[in-house]
């Protein structure tokens, strides 16, 4: 089960193994940051490419858009982000140290969703809540988690543009401009992937809740009068989209969020939650965001967001069901359901478990032994044969043959293959070791 892995155990190999390495470390690190290292690239193109394929290559009603991370300051004031995008934070009044406070509540046992400041600090002062110095913690206070920037050589207030805190905004900025160049039926989706930025106040728990990160968004198009439709089938194309990633059912769990709990624009929502290490935490959510957004653009701009029904003069702004995707959240979800302890031959072994589509590496291919020309010729012609068919091919010649399958387990790579003396003097064959059995079979290269 996941409640018993340990979250260190996922980290220590995430940076052992070229996966994930905390961002800017040779010089002490920031805070919220990650870098990826080989593996963790590829294992997050592979989740990104995945999704892209699910949900728009698949699908006739998708189309996808890549809009820039500066955006007019009005995007976000017009969506509320300005005014209302904030987070609860404490000060330790002695170290001057800032925190959320409600993460400190919940650390602490509290229930805390749906209080206001005033009852945040309440709840503080009456239970004498401290900060993790044992330190008196000052009144709570809002905090805008928007990056600002200025724009251009002069900074005034017209010059204020932010780091986008989400790829939502982008998509609805771009509804009218794909409605007058390809006229869709509804319903259809706009979709993207791309960078968001949040300056969490405590960002924690590896790549859960970073500064800076990855989205994968899909705003659905619809008529106002279908939108439970609509609802329904993204919610079971969420759950298509769990078990491709290799998360079985008994680990997520969908919650039906409360009007007291639900964003501002929110009708519905439901929060898929996975049972990570650190608890039972939001994986992705789906929204119905009715015609919030882009009643708030033709408000704000003047520009008419109303759809055209073809064959028709029936007009209206579309309502919107919204599915959205965080791209570390996936890849902690992955990587925890794939770390795996069990034992071979009396010796414990780690192993990724990622499924196939997903590994980083597909295939190891190694000599039996690095000191014989011939062994290495024959091993590098199917490396070759391999890479040029599959492309993520690892070649491994490093320590001795259980080293590698170690080391290969450890990477999460499905098929170890080696070329042996039987290879070149008998048969012809080369020996695949399969990583979640360990049991091996004798092939021919051309047949891989």
């Amino acid at each position: 089960m996941t409640a018993q892995k340990n979250m260190e155990d996922i980290v220590s190999v995430a940076k052992r193994r070229g996966f994930i390495y905390p961002g800017s470390d040779v010089y002490g690190g920031l805070s919220g940051t990650w870098d990826y290292g080989p593996l963790g690239v590829a294992l997050k193109r592979n989740i990104m490419q995945l999704w892209w394929a699910m949900f728009v290559d698949e699908r006739d009603d998708m189309f996808g858009v890549d809009a820039a991370i500066l955006m007019n300051q009005k995007v976000w004031q017009a969506s509320g982000h300005v005014d209302t995008f904030v987070d609860p934070l404490v000060e330790d009044l002695e170290t001057k140290q800032r925190f959320r406070a409600d993460h400190l509540l919940k650390d602490a046992g509290f229930e805390v969703d749906g209080l206001s400041l005033e009852q945040l600090t309440a709840l503080i002062r009456d239970n004498n809540v401290k900060s993790p110095a044992g330190n008196t913690l000052s009144e709570v206070r809002t905090f805008n988690m928007m990056f600002t920037t200025t724009v251009g050589p002069v900074a005034n207030d017209a010059a204020i543009s932010y780091l986008r805190p989400e790829t939502a905004q982008g998509i609805f900025t771009n509804y009218k401009n794909v409605v007058d160049t390809f006229y869709p039926d509804l319903p259809f989706g706009l979709a993207q992937q791309g960078k968001a930025f949040r300056n969490e106040i405590s960002p924690r728990d590896f790549i859960f809740r970073s500064r800076e990160f990855e989205q994968m968004e899909i705003e659905y198009f619809v008529d106002p009068a279908k939108w439970e439709g609509s609802f329904e089938h993204w919610r079971q194309q969420v759950w298509k989209w769990t078990r491709a990633l290799g998360l079985s059912d008994d680990t997520v769990h969908e919650l039906e969020v409360p009007e007291e709990d639900r964003a501002h624009y929110s009708k519905r929502t439901i929060d898929f939650e996975y049972d990570f290490p650190i608890g039972r935490e939001e994986l992705l959510g789906l929204a119905y965001r009715t015609d919030f957004d882009l009643g708030n653009i033709q408000r704000v701009s003047g520009k008419n967001m109303e759809y055209t029904v073809k064959g028709t003069n029936e007009k209206f702004v579309p309502h919107v069901i919204e599915p959205s995707f965080g791209v570390e959240r996936a890849l902690m979800a992955v990587l925890t359901a794939a770390y795996t302890e069990d034992e071979v031959n009396g010796e414990k072994r780690i192993v990724m478990k990622f499924p196939e589509h997903l590994a980083p590496v597909k295939f190891a291919v190694s000599p039996l032994v690095r000191n014989k020309p011939e062994l290495v010729a024959k091993a590098r012609e199917v490396y070759d044969l391999l890479k040029k068919k599959y492309g993520a091919v690892m070649w491994d010649d490093n320590g001795n043959i259980g080293k590698r399958y170690r080391r290969q387990d450890e990477i999460g790579t499905p098929h170890c293959v080696v070329v042996d003396f039987d290879t070149l003097e008998t048969d012809g064959l080369v020996s695949v070791r399969d990583r979640d059995t360990t049991e091996q079979r004798r092939v021919k290269p051309e047949e891989l």
